[in-house]
């Protein structure tokens, strides 16, 4: 009888050893599923932020034209302008020869 307690009590020594180990194994993967479960989140962060960033980039390029067509009318308004201030020049000088000829 004692070869038999003997030899129920080490099946419970190695059946508890088992469980043990399979818990802890139960335990490592349940820390690893939390971690990649963070990591993920972490992943779905970076990815909604790089996702934002061409949004932003296209709304600012949307809001350029009106700026980029002051531009332009700025510049032909200058060169309109640049043409009249040549076009008086040319007026005034002919006309402070006129007043030179009839000085004399």
């Amino acid at each position: 009888m004692g070869l038999c307690k003997d030899m129920f009590s080490k099946m419970a020594m190695y059946l508890t050893g088992e469980l043990t180990v399979t818990s802890e194994d139960y335990k490592l993967l349940e820390n690893m599923n939390k971690l990649t479960s963070l990591k993920y989140l972490e992943m779905k962060d970076i990815a909604e932020n790089i996702s934002r960033n061409p949004k932003a980039l296209n709304q600012k390029y949307a809001a350029l034209p009106p700026y980029l067509d002051q531009i332009t009318l700025i510049k032909e308004q200058e060169a309109a302008l640049e043409q009249a201030a040549y076009k008086l020049d040319a007026y005034s000088k002919k006309l402070e020869a006129k007043y030179k000829k009839l000085e004399r």
